[in-house]
């Protein structure tokens, strides 16, 4: 522990987060001190670093400094720790929920470990529940506790991988639980009053909000319409904002879709206007038409990489307009040679004149390509038409 450098602990409520900040606490020979961001503020935090600078001055010891709920803490508050962080006066323990890559400060991030706490396993929860039964010591070993299996099963299946709220409902199970012969019987009526029913995991402003929103992405792209379906009724159930979600299908339909099928992007975008006449509950399943569709439509992404690669050549040379391709509408234009070469196409065989649109350096550029899928496959057979 006293090798330890400046850290940040990221994971589910009940993964061990705080636990193991107790563990380093207990073993190390450097000073251990504690806030909550909830409930301090920047002048608990110049107490703490106060108390660190005289140690460390005094008896040349440095200070470890665990902060729960880290991303609690703003801006200003996280950046009054970074110089004592930076020079070693304080080793930083942060603890959170939250995605610390938003939430905590760059400049801590880059001089912390971030180490990732998983969701425990239902299996690793089920020997915590019975080993806190068995223990004599630290849990109910003197007490006869009889947990029946589907009651256990439920306590693991409602607790969403968080140790502690299972050990939370055994405990309230147990003590509200009336002995039978001396005997303390926990069946399933007793769990289902000791643990709430599953929270869907979702924060709209964390982790799973994003992750979330990704692997509905995803699915649409990748042309499974049971998994788009699947992520938009998580999100519609913990209440995602419907416009948001219907902004994403549009931009799906566009992105991925493409002119594969341009009809994509018109159902998405009168899914966005339909959400907004008749809301919700029933906007859902105008949202679930547009998801399966565009899921289920032929995919393209050429509109977008022509684009990325055009905009990379604007910033690479953002060239002037050649001439023959310059406004022409005023007095004058003839003289300064603007818009005189220029060729009409609709004067010509099949509405189509050969003639440069680029500057000279990029007449060659191709920033378009259409794809052999669906419509895309008819717009790149009309332009070879065209160009052959």
């Amino acid at each position: 522990a006293d090798k330890l450098s400046s850290a940040i602990f990221y994971g589910p409520p009940g993964t061990g987060k705080t636990t193991l900040a107790r563990i380093i606490a207990e073993n190390t020979n450097n000073n251990f001190t504690t806030l909550n961001a909830v409930t301090s503020g920047i002048k608990d935090i110049k107490e703490k670093i106060s108390y660190a600078v005289d140690e460390l001055s005094i008896y040349n010891k440095r200070t470890i400094l665990f902060i729960d709920e880290i991303h609690r803490f703003n801006k200003a508050q996280q950046d009054a720790l970074l110089p004592y962080v930076e020079n070693g006066t304080i080793i930083l323990i942060g603890a959170t929920t939250e995605n610390p890559y938003f939430e905590v400060n760059p400049a801590l991030i880059s001089r912390s470990l971030v180490f990732e706490f998983q969701k425990i396993t239902g299996e690793d929860i089920k020997k915590v529940v019975r080993k806190a039964i068995q223990d004599k010591d630290l849990g109910y070993g003197n007490k006869n506790i009889e947990l029946d299996e589907d009651a256990l099963h439920h306590i693991v299946e409602n607790s969403n991988g968080d140790v502690r709220k299972a050990l939370s409902a055994l405990e309230l199970g147990v003590e509200t639980t009336k002995e039978d012969n001396g005997k303390i019987k926990i069946d399933i009526d007793v769990a289902v009053e000791c643990i709430q029913r599953k929270k869907i995991e979702y924060d709209k402003n964390g982790d799973s909000h994003y992750d979330t929103i990704s692997a509905f992405i995803k699915s649409m792209r990748g042309s499974d319409p049971d998994a788009a379906i699947y992520w938009l009724a998580k999100m519609i159930k913990a209440g995602e904002d419907p416009k948001f979600i219907a902004r994403r299908i549009i931009i799906c339909a566009s992105e991925d879709v493409g002119n594969a099928d341009p009809r994509a992007l018109e159902v998405a975008v009168n899914a966005f206007k339909a959400v907004e006449i008749i809301g919700f509950p029933e906007g859902r399943i105008t949202l679930a038409q547009a998801v399966t569709y565009v899921a289920c439509a032929p995919k393209s992404n050429a509109s977008c990489m022509a684009i990325s690669k055009a905009m990379e050549a604007v910033e690479k040379n953002s060239l002037e307009v050649p001439a023959h391709l310059k406004d022409s509408h005023y007095g004058g234009a003839e003289k300064l040679g603007r818009g005189t070469s220029y060729k009409y196409p609709h004067d010509y065989d099949k509405f189509y004149v050969k003639q440069s649109y680029l500057p000279e350096t990029l007449k060659n550029a191709s920033f378009y390509e259409p794809k052999e899928s669906g419509y895309e496959s008819k717009i790149k057979k009309f332009l070879e038409y065209l160009r052959g």
